[in-house]
């Protein structure tokens, strides 16, 4: 996990949202706004449709915060990074294929964001 400073919060999640960038996976669309900060801050929307449980959900959630402790890095220039999870995508942290392909798509994102 990461800390809280790196995490947004539902309302600033929200602004991203609103007003933001994309950069497009196959399942999952990465939303991204420049912030006032000295480091980057990260977020994930898991539709209730994508996760059976919340049991799946935490694990999940767990596994993107992982991910993206690994990646923060020195920018001149730091994001509010939302990556909101496409509702026909179904995850299942049984299914193998469903986590290699959610790592794939989260790292192809966070490389993306890099250039």
């Amino acid at each position: 996990m990461i800390a809280k400073k790196y995490r947004l919060t539902e309302k600033e999640t929200k602004k991203v949202l609103h007003k933001w960038k994309p950069f497009f996976s196959y399942w999952i669309v990465l939303n991204m706004i420049k912030n006032d900060y000295d480091y980057n801050r990260f977020s994930i929307v898991l539709w209730w449709k994508s996760v059976k449980t919340s049991i799946d959900r935490n694990f999940f959630r767990r596994r993107f915060y992982d991910t993206c402790s690994n990646k923060i890095i020195d920018n001149k220039v730091w994001f509010d990074l939302v990556f909101l999870v496409k509702k026909q995508t179904k995850l299942d942290k049984k299914d193998q294929l469903s986590i290699l392909w959610f790592d794939k798509d989260l790292n192809f994102l966070l490389d993306k964001y890099k250039k």
